[in-house]
């Protein structure tokens, strides 16, 4: 897995993620924290308003931000977000009304709204090798992971000397690094499709994702994997203050142990994508995040949560993780931008409907009940996505185009046999999913 490190380009990208991802997590940390402290036993509720703020932001800003990145140099655009992301950060230790939060949220994820998808939609072009992008993408999810793991253990440390407001200025340092790395690295120039507007480029990631029966279900299990994620990211301040009369440390080891979880499952997945198909794997870890959301109602105690929370994050890494396999394998390199925004749009859809659900039903019906209905959804989300997703998920499918004439150099280009046949994709020539 780490030998697709010896890329110098991918390395300094591995390296402005994980250094930008740290930082974030001690915004998690630090915010969970502050939330807590104004808000108390209702902190799960403000929580969960943030949350779908920093949603909003994703959903409204990624799709209009990527038209505009993809015909941008990817390094002036990437640079200038860390350093929008770092004067924000930069305010948030200030803060003295909840309003101010949700302002700040909006501005700093609007700003990830844009770097997340043009950064993704740079990895396959700087490694085009199936098998090298496949370990780029454990190691993202391992890079993931760290914040997960590294951040609560180093806000732990930290929390020792200083005040919690003051984690918000490792964010900064976070960002500026990402920034630093990002200079350093030689970037590919992408594929300039021809512009059509920015409608036109949001509708066509749209109109990929919902044509592609994979992407189809891959919605549906974002939900799922929502769901499950939003129980541990609101309630866990929530169960381990107030439920458990525990400390601020003691929050930072629940969130490591969801990150331990996923980190640790990152490390054999290229190995297991080798042997098992995406959809049998990420099928897996929807299905390990359902039964750990029922078995969640009978917690009785911080022993129990840990193993929780750690089980948690081995379902999310293995359902999480191959996605940017099958968001590459679903779209050709000009429309691989809009595609991404897309599914990063979709994704935080979901996160905007479990993150506030989780904060209402936590403060509104019980904690511990909250685990119920969000395992329900996961259910459901799974059994749909089982449905749609066929087992048969050929690249390479046999069809017709009775739309072009027999000379046309894309039937001439995929002629075998007589048969057209291709790595299939929607894009102006393929407009719907054969049947």
């Amino acid at each position: 897995m780490f030998t697709v490190l010896k890329n110098i380009t991918y390395r300094h990208l591995f390296l402005a993620q994980v250094i930008a991802l740290i930082g974030t997590g001690l915004i998690t940390t630090a915010l969970a924290l502050l939330a807590y402290d104004m808000a108390g036993e209702k902190a799960a509720q403000v929580l969960g308003i943030a949350l779908a703020i920093k949603m909003i932001a994703y959903i409204a800003v990624a799709p209009v931000a990527s038209a505009f990145a993809e015909r941008l140099p990817r390094k002036k655009v990437l640079v200038g977000l860390d350093i929008i992301r770092a004067l924000t950060a930069l305010c948030l230790p200030f803060v003295t009304q909840i309003w101010q939060i949700y302002l700040l949220i909006f501005i700093l994820q609007s700003a990830s709204a844009a770097f997340t998808p043009t950064f993704q939609a740079t990895i396959p072009d700087v490694l085009p090798d199936e098998k090298d992008y496949t370990n780029a993408l454990s190691l993202s999810r391992l890079a993931y992971d760290l914040e997960n793991i590294i951040s609560p253990m180093l806000a732990g440390l930290l929390l020792t000397v200083i005040s919690y407001n003051n984690l918000f200025l490792g964010t900064v340092i976070g960002f500026i690094g990402s920034a630093l790395f990002v200079v350093s690295a030689k970037l590919p120039v992408a594929k300039i499709p021809e512009f059509k507007g920015i409608y036109s480029r949001i509708k066509q990631g749209a109109k990929i994702y919902f044509n592609t029966p994979r992407l189809k279900a891959l919605l549906a299990l974002n939900l799922a994997i929502a769901s499950a994620s939003a129980v541990v990211i609101v309630n866990t301040v929530v169960l381990v203050q107030s439920t458990f009369k525990l400390t601020e440390h003691a929050t930072t080891w629940a969130f490591g142990l969801f990150g331990l979880g996923s980190m640790l499952s990152a490390f054999i997945l290229p190995k297991v994508l080798d042997k098992f198909n995406d959809r049998t794997v990420m099928l897996t870890g929807t299905t390990i995040l359902t039964i750990g959301l029922f078995s969640g109602y009978f917690i009785h105690s911080y022993a129990w949560l840990l193993a929780l929370w750690f089980i948690l994050g081995v379902g999310y890494s293995v359902a999480q993780t191959p996605t940017g396999r099958l968001i590459r394998k679903s779209a050709s390199s000009e429309n691989r931008t809009a595609l991404f925004a897309a599914q990063f749009a979709f994704s935080h859809a979901c996160w905007l409907i479990t993150y506030p659900l989780v904060g209402w039903l936590s403060t509104n019906v019980g904690t511990l009940q909250t685990f119920i209905p969000m395992a329900v959804i996961a259910v459901i989300s799974l059994i749909l996505a089982m449905r749609v997703w066929s087992a048969q998920d050929e690249m390479y499918l046999a069809h017709n185009h009775d739309d072009l004439p027999p000379e046309h150099e894309h039937l001439q280009q995929h002629l075998v046999n007589g048969i057209h046949i291709h790595e299939y994709v929607i894009d102006d020539y393929h407009q719907k999913w054969p049947k």
